[in-house]
C-alpha cells in the first residue's frame, strides 16, 4: 500500500511539473535533451518531465536606459551623452540560442554605437539635428540585433551634458546673435522710415496745400491738450491773404505804377 502511495505521489509530481501556463506576452523556448524543438505558448501546454527544459521569454517592449557615455565630437568637444533604447523580442528561439544574454548584449551594443555615431558628428549637429542622429542610431543597432531576433523600434538621446566653458561660450554666442538681429531690425526700421519720409516729401512738393493741412492738424492736436500757453509759428502762406488786404491805396498805386 505504501509503495502505491509513493508511486502515485511521484506520478502527481511529474504531472504537475509537466504542466506549464504562459501569459499572452510570454513564450517558452523548449529544449529536449539539449536540442531545440520549438516554442510554446501562450496558454496551457505540457512538457515531458526530466527530458524537456523551457526558457521563458517576454515579448513586451523593453525600455532600456543607456548609461552616460563620454564622447569626443568631430570638432573635438568633450560631452557626456545618455540615451534610451526601445526594443522587443520578435523571435524567442533566436533570442535564446543566438546570444547568451540578449539584454546585456543589446545594452553593450547601444553604448558602443552611441559613442561611435556621436564621435562622427559635430557639436552643432548633435544639438540641432538630434532626430537625424536618433534615426541613424536606430538603424545601426537594429541591423546588428536582427540576427538575435530583436527589433529596435526607437532610440532617443535624452541629455547632452556640456562642459562649463562650452556653456559660457554658447551663451556669449547666443547673446551676440540676438544683438546682431536687434541691430538689423533697427536698421531696417530706419530704412523704411526714411522711405516713408521721402515719399511724404515728394507728395508735399507736388501738392503744397498738403503741408498747410498737416499744420492745421498739428494745431488741433496741440489744442486738445491742457496747456495754458501755446507758442507756435505761423507759415507765411497763411498770412499772405491778410497782408494783401492790409495794403493801402497808395501802396497799391505805387505797385501799379511800378
Amino acid at each position: 500500500m505504501q509503495a502505491w502511495t509513493v508511486v502515485v505521489g511521484i506520478a502527481a509530481l511529474l504531472l504537475i511539473s509537466a504542466v506549464r501556463v504562459l501569459r499572452e506576452y510570454e513564450r517558452g523556448v523548449v529544449f529536449r535533451l539539449g536540442r531545440l524543438v520549438g516554442t510554446r505558448g501562450p496558454g496551457l501546454f505540457l512538457l515531458i518531465p526530466i527530458v524537456d527544459r523551457m526558457v521563458k521569454v517576454s515579448l513586451r517592449v523593453v525600455a532600456m536606459d543607456v548609461p552616460p557615455q563620454d564622447v569626443i565630437t568631430k570638432d573635438n568637444v568633450s560631452v557626456k551623452v545618455n540615451a534610451v533604447l526601445y526594443f522587443r523580442v520578435m523571435d524567442p528561439a533566436k533570442a535564446v540560442v543566438e546570444v547568451e544574454d540578449y539584454l546585456y548584449a543589446t545594452s553593450q551594443l547601444a553604448q558602443t554605437t552611441l559613442r561611435s555615431v556621436l564621435g562622427q558628428a559635430e557639436l552643432d549637429e548633435l544639438l540641432s539635428a538630434r532626430e537625424k542622429i536618433n534615426q541613424s542610431l536606430q538603424q545601426i543597432i537594429d541591423h546588428h540585433t536582427d540576427p538575435w531576433g530583436i527589433k529596435v523600434s526607437l532610440v532617443e538621446i535624452k541629455h547632452v551634458d556640456l562642459p562649463q566653458e562650452m556653456q559660457r561660450a554658447m551663451a556669449r554666442q547666443a547673446e551676440a546673435e540676438r544683438e546682431r538681429r536687434a541691430k538689423v531690425i533697427h536698421a531696417e526700421g530706419e530704412f523704411q522710415a526714411s522711405q516713408r519720409l521721402a515719399d511724404a516729401a515728394q507728395i508735399i512738393a507736388e501738392h503744397p496745400i498738403a503741408l498747410q493741412l498737416r499744420y492745421l492738424q498739428t494745431l488741433l492736436e496741440i489744442g486738445t491738450e491742457n496747456n495754458t500757453t501755446t507758442l507756435f509759428p505761423l507759415p507765411m502762406e497763411l498770412l499772405k491773404p491778410f497782408m494783401r488786404l492790409g495794403e493801402g491805396p497808395k501802396e497799391k498805386e505805387e505797385k501799379g505804377e511800378e
